[in-house]
């Protein structure tokens, strides 16, 4: 694995801080934004990651900061921990990732592209499709989708053999693993880069050998925010008992309703939408125990919330109030 240049295509939740790590992990980094982006919030975002860095290695540097459930191995092993050079790092990410509009330019030389982009095959299909020809024969591409097979989306590259998915999960400094997952015609070389890559960004790599919509993560998670959101779409609680009856019964550190906060809103609408397709979500086992989800109750909700302007956590206020 020699990748040094990689582009990351999106710079919302996730795309921003898998930006950062890499830059973080001394990787030359490119963030790849539409010309109608608001560059001033994507300039903030990073921003907000360096403090949150910053912050956390702090903390990591106090006695609190060696427990398990507080540390970041994203930002360092407990064994390799060096106060000074971590700052180092992140005031380098900060100061070295470049943000550019034309991809022609962000492509130049990459060996790396990680898509971070809108969750709509449509829109990936096209973003791959019109950059299929600007990219050098040696870059090879990696989709974040939490939900989409990367069979679907393959041809569209131009390069289906060296295209799989890389999964992140939120909170990439803490929360370090990424799931790779490949299709029936990825080259099984790029399994072994991208296993390399993931452990270079301080990540634990999860493969998955078969396709599957959600992958390992999502394939928990997705049911469980459902079950969660059906609850509230049916008026049998309030999303804060609902969170309360997850946290206190399991101890789990957050509830379903604080976890859509931080994958935001609009990224809930569309997993909603894509599930309400299917019609066997449950075995005959299962379903004998629920009623069929009020997935029209879901929509109605979250449709209110973000018309309100409560997206999640990254905008301040979703099913819960943060301090911007």
């Amino acid at each position: 694995m020699k990748y040094k240049k990689v582009v990351v295509a999106g710079a919302g939740v996730l795309g921003s801080q898998i930006a950062f790590q890499t830059a973080y992990c001394g990787f030359d980094v490119t963030v790849l934004v539409r010309e109608e982006d608001n560059q001033e919030e994507i300039k903030e975002r990073f921003k907000k990651l360096h403090e949150t860095y910053l912050d956390t290695i702090d903390v990591m540097d106090t006695k609190v900061g060696k427990s398990k459930d507080v540390w970041a191995l994203g930002i360092s092993s407990v064994d390799d921990f060096n106060k000074k050079e971590c700052i180092d790092k992140a005031n380098n990410a900060y100061e070295s990732i470049k943000i550019e509009t034309d991809a022609s330019i962000a492509l130049a030389d990459a060996d790396l592209l990680i898509e971070s982009i809108t969750e709509d095959i449509k829109i990936k299909n096209a973003f791959y499709s019109g950059i299929a020809n600007l990219m050098p024969e040696k870059t090879v591409i990696v989709t974040n989708s939490s939900t989409l097979l990367p069979s679907k989306m393959a041809k569209s590259t131009g390069r289906e053999e060296k295209f799989l998915a890389l999964h992140f999960a939120n909170s990439i400094w803490k929360n370090n693993v990424a799931e790779i997952m490949g299709h029936s015609k990825t080259d099984e070389v790029y399994f072994d880069e991208l296993d390399k890559f993931a452990k270079a960004i301080n990540m634990i790599p999860l493969v998955a050998r078969e396709e599957k919509s959600g992958y390992l993560l999502n394939s928990m998670l997705v049911p469980f925010l459902l079950s969660a959101m059906d609850l509230l779409a049916n008026g049998v609680s309030d999303a804060e008992t609902i969170d309360k009856a997850w946290t206190l019964g399991t101890g789990a550190p957050h509830g379903p309703f604080a976890i859509i906060d931080v994958v935001g809103l609009e990224t809930a609408r569309y997993i909603v939408l894509q599930y309400q397709k299917v019609p066997d979500l449950f075995d005959p086992l299962l379903k004998k125990m629920m009623l069929p989800y009020n997935y029209d109750g879901m929509l109605a909700i979250l449709d209110k919330m973000m018309a309100e302007g409560k997206t999640g956590k990254a905008a301040g206020e979703g099913f819960y109030k943060y301090k911007k």
